[in-house]
């Protein structure tokens, strides 16, 4: 087997990631998101310019190829190369970014995080265990990230926006540990026969493993990891305490809310509705009400003056309102043309939509206030406006995190994503999955950034299906609040 750089990050994190690939891929649940994927090449791109004329390695599926235009390149005696491609005896890696100088080498590790995680620290020591093995002199290791105190004004600043942290003498202590991994790998993938690996917290990070379902398979449902109130370190510190069902959750000492889920999911119990407390949530609310919701998207490399790198830019929003009770529902919505900064006729229309001093309803509002409180910081003129929103949005949420409202087939969730179905189970108007084309955040985020390069036909198709989207989420609001409103 030839192990490649990301091959060996997934071994460090675990073997069998590697022999399930190889032996069991259609087990594999991808786990992986696509806008985190185009931010990560976007970066890559641009790091290429930090240090001036570079040459680049055309990738080719033929890695010899890639081995022999690297080989060529390094006779010149001063000379930056991009995705220098290196095999010492079955380790394979190409450098993000080589600089040579003579017979010293300096390896850059190009990452679109905004710190230094333990991961890239095994990434870049096995790049430095490679070219060592060739005998080449590596003077410098470094990890290039993104700095996210850096703000654009003017043309993009590729020196500020980049971080360069210097980890060579890292690099270096972990050789003996990269070879004896390399051991461990190789012997490993020798083995016909599967292992039975234990679950810890390597099932969860540094990436969340695709082959979770498959290792858990084994274990009763429900089961500790289908907890969503308890962090990932308590679930796996119980487990390997043998503390694994349900049943065993409730011999021991967990939180009230825990105890809730559980008890509802071993019992077949009427829902839990707190009607005084639901009163009390409801009695801050006034009319006319609105309903409201942000689509955003981040960008790795702001395009616009006056955002940090992965800032939420809202492109889109919806939203449903009553003006007075029992009247009728109306909606306005907002979704921007593509290629241009929407942030300004975004917040230009939603000053229009949304009066000042109404009550606004938002989901989990933590997100909606952040969004207008970054477009009140950017547009003076709109500020006293969009704060009076700001200072007005109260959270629908509040009813469900506080297990106020709850049913077994939210399963301890208080996300609407949980809340919607098991309060509307056979609406089908309500269902994301009868949507086309959106049916996520995620989805809607990957779609605005690429609608630029559609043709006319192609974006006023998605603009519908982006508009369908928005427009259902703040109309499930809608629905969860008439719930709410019609509890006797």
């Amino acid at each position: 087997m030839y192990l490649s750089k990301s091959k060996y990050c997934l071994g460090v994190q675990c073997n069998k990631i590697l022999w399930l690939d190889e032996h069991c891929p259609e087990e594999r649940v991808e786990t992986s998101n696509e806008s985190v994927l185009d931010n990560g090449t976007k970066v890559g791109e641009c790091a290429k310019e930090l240090f001036g004329f570079h040459i680049d390695i055309n990738f080719s599926e033929n890695l010899t190829e890639m081995i022999a235009d690297t080989n060529k390149i390094l006779k010149l005696d001063k000379i930056v190369i991009t995705e220098a491609s290196f095999q010492y005896e079955k380790n394979f890696c190409s450098v993000d970014i080589l600089k040579k100088d003579g017979n010293n080498y300096e390896i850059y590790e190009v990452k679109s995080s905004t710190s230094v995680h333990d991961i890239y620290l095994d990434d870049i020591s096995y790049q430095v265990y490679i070219l060592l093995g060739l005998g080449l002199n590596v003077t410098k290791a470094s990890i290039v990230h993104i700095n996210s105190n850096y703000v654009r004004h003017g043309d993009l600043n590729i020196q500020e926006l980049f971080k360069i942290n210097d980890v060579t003498d890292i690099a270096f202590s972990k050789q003996e540990e990269v070879k004896n991994k390399i051991k461990e790998i190789t012997k490993y993938m020798e083995d016909i026969h599967e292992h039975d690996e234990p679950l810890g917290l390597h099932c969860a990070s540094p990436y969340p493993c695709p082959y979770f379902n498959y290792c858990t398979a084994h274990l009763p449902k429900p089961n500790i990891f289908d907890l969503k109130r308890m962090r990932n370190s308590q679930k796996f510190k119980l487990y390997n305490e043998g503390i694994i069902t349900f049943e065993d959750l409730l011999k021991t000492k967990i939180d009230s809310k825990l105890q809730t889920q559980i008890d509802y999911a071993l019992n077949d119990k009427e829902p839990l509705i707190n009607k005084n407390k639901i009163k009390e949530f409801l009695n801050t609310l006034s009319y006319p009400l609105y309903f409201l919701d942000f689509e955003t998207f981040q960008e790795s490399i702001p395009s616009y003056d006056g955002v940090r790198p992965y800032e939420q830019i809202p492109f889109q929003y919806s939203l449903h309102y009553y003006e007075e009770e029992g009247g009728k529902l109306k909606h306005e919505e907002f979704l921007s043309e593509p290629g241009i900064d929407p942030r300004r006729s975004l917040a230009e229309k939603l000053v229009k939509d949304i009066p000042k001093d109404v009550c606004t309803l938002a989901y989990n509002m933590s997100f909606e206030k952040t969004v207008i409180k970054h477009l009140a910081y950017t547009y003076p003129d709109l500020k006293e406006h969009l704060m009076n929103i700001h200072d007005n949005i109260k959270d629908l949420m509040i009813p469900f995190k506080d297990m106020n409202y709850y049913t077994k087939e939210m399963e301890g969730s208080f996300s609407i994503k949980y809340v919607l179905p098991a309060l509307f189970p056979d609406d089908p108007s309500l269902n994301y999955h009868n949507l086309e084309g959106v049916h996520n955040g995620s989805e809607a985020m990957s779609s605005f950034a690429n609608m630029a390069s559609l043709s006319k036909e192609e974006q006023l198709k998605l603009r519908h299906n982006l508009l369908e989207y928005c427009k259902l989420d703040t109309y499930a609001m809608v629905k969860i609040y008439d719930k709410l409103i019609n509890v006797k």
